[in-house]
Order: structure tokens, then C-alpha cells, then sequence
């Protein structure tokens, strides 16, 4: 990436969401050093809040549970109390994933998957995309998932909520085309992240081995790419595979 493009991003803001480890945290760590003043949200508070001391003054960690529309408000307070308004970015990262056949799916665990992987993006939208919209500026990232295309077995929860993510982004980019807000989806292949601790896919027949996967910071680079543009180019897509 040419610096004049890293550049772009000196000054601004950005909200990530599950970026205390795994993904969001390799995009905190990536628009941070390229000059963005960055609210890192998660559950996990101690460690959410080393992880952002390790970053320094421009690290803002929030904690968050998503699944309560109490503490996202309050959440959006905070946010919107550091950086003065709407933040420049936001970057929807934030997912629960569980392997459960269906007929063993209990409805609860249903409703409380999506209400992570997708009520919650929705909340963080309504609240930053009117500010966005009258300024004319922002943008909007959704971190998908191969499974927002392709079907598995024990994925009712996780696809399901993928496939809604795909199709709240593809319905974004719509809306807001020409309005100067941008929308970005970047879905990518199996990611080597500690979602993957409790299914130990090295032991398991049809898993991908860890040492098989992308790196974080591979999909945290396709995340600096697409914010990176010119304001004027939006990248509607990115799908990440191994090579």
C-alpha cells in the first residue's frame, strides 16, 4: 500500500467490535498504526482493557455486551463522548459460533447467536449511520464469513446469522449508495482465532487444520485496503481464501 493511502486514515476514527483477540483485534492493531483513533468493544473488560493500554492514548477500550440494547447505548455514549460524534468507521466484527445439528438446536441458543452476530450490528448502524449519512462521510464493515455462502453441517446458528449479515450488508449498500457512506463485506475463509479453542479442529475429520487457515491480520490487511480507498471507490466485497 502506497503511504499516501495509509495516510487517509491519520486523524480518523474507528469502532470495532470483538477486539479484544482474533480478528478485531488485528484490525485494532492495523488501523491504530495507520493513524486511527480507535473504541475497541468487547465483553471481556480486563482483557479488552490490556489490549488497549498496550496500544496507547488513541485506544479507547469499551466494554460491551451486544445482546443488551442497555449496554450498547451506553456504549454508543462512550463512543460518541471520545470521539465527538459518529466515529469515521465501524467495523461489525463482532460473532458467537457453535457447531450444533439442528435437531439438538436449542431455540434459545438460536435467538441468542443472532442476536450477537446480527441484532447487533444492526444496533451499532441505527445508531452511527443518520450522522454518517448528514455528514456525508463514513463507512461501514461487515466481517462475514465463508459461511454467510456456503452451507455446514452444525451451522444452523452461525450460517444463518452470516447469511442475515450478508444480506443487511448487501441492503446497506444500497441505501446509502451515492450518499457518501460507504459499505464493505469481507468474508473470509477459515480463520486460525481462539473461536476455534473449544472445537479443536486438528482433532476432527472435514475441519480444516489451524495450521491450514488464514491469520487474523491477513483479514485485518483486506479491512485497511477497503477503508483506504479513495472516497470515491467503494470496495462492495472481499473473499478471503487460503492460498
Amino acid at each position: 500500500m502506497a503511504d499516501q493511502d495509509a495516510d487517509r486514515l491519520t486523524g480518523t476514527t474507528a469502532v470495532i467490535t470483538g477486539a479484544s483477540r482474533g480478528i478485531g483485534l488485528a484490525i485494532a492493531r492495523r488501523l491504530h498504526a495507520n493513524g486511527t483513533f480507535i473504541a475497541m468493544v468487547a465483553r471481556s473488560e480486563a482483557t479488552l482493557r490490556a489490549e488497549a493500554d498496550s496500544l496507547g492514548p488513541r485506544a479507547v477500550p469499551v466494554a460491551c455486551d451486544l445482546t443488551s440494547a442497555a449496554a450498547v447505548s451506553d456504549a454508543i455514549g462512550a463512543i460518541t463522548s471520545a470521539f465527538g460524534g459518529a466515529p469515521d468507521i465501524l467495523v461489525n466484527n463482532a460473532g458467537a459460533f457453535s457447531l450444533v445439528a439442528v435437531d439438538a438446536l436449542e431455540p434459545t441458543d438460536f435467538a441468542a447467536a443472532l442476536d450477537v452476530n446480527l441484532v447487533g450490528p444492526l444496533r451499532l448502524i441505527h445508531a452511527f449511520l443518520p450522522a454518517m449519512k448528514a455528514r456525508r462521510t463514513g463507512h461501514v464493515v461487515t466481517i462475514g464469513s465463508i459461511a454467510d455462502r456456503a452451507i455446514f453441517p452444525g451451522n444452523a446458528s452461525y450460517g444463518s446469522s452470516k447469511y442475515g449479515a450478508r444480506a443487511l450488508h448487501e441492503v446497506l449498500r444500497l441505501e446509502t449508495r451515492s450518499s457518501g457512506v460507504r459499505a464493505t463485506l469481507v468474508s473470509p475463509g477459515q480463520v486460525d482465532t481462539p473461536l476455534w479453542d473449544a472445537i479443536d479442529p486438528d482433532n476432527r475429520d472435514g475441519f480444516t487444520p489451524r495450521s491450514q487457515m488464514l491469520q487474523p491480520e491477513a483479514v485485518a490487511d483486506a479491512v485497511l485496503y477497503a477503508v483506504t480507498q479513495p472516497a470515491d471507490v467503494n470496495i462492495d466485497e472481499l473473499r478471503l481464501s487460503r492460498s
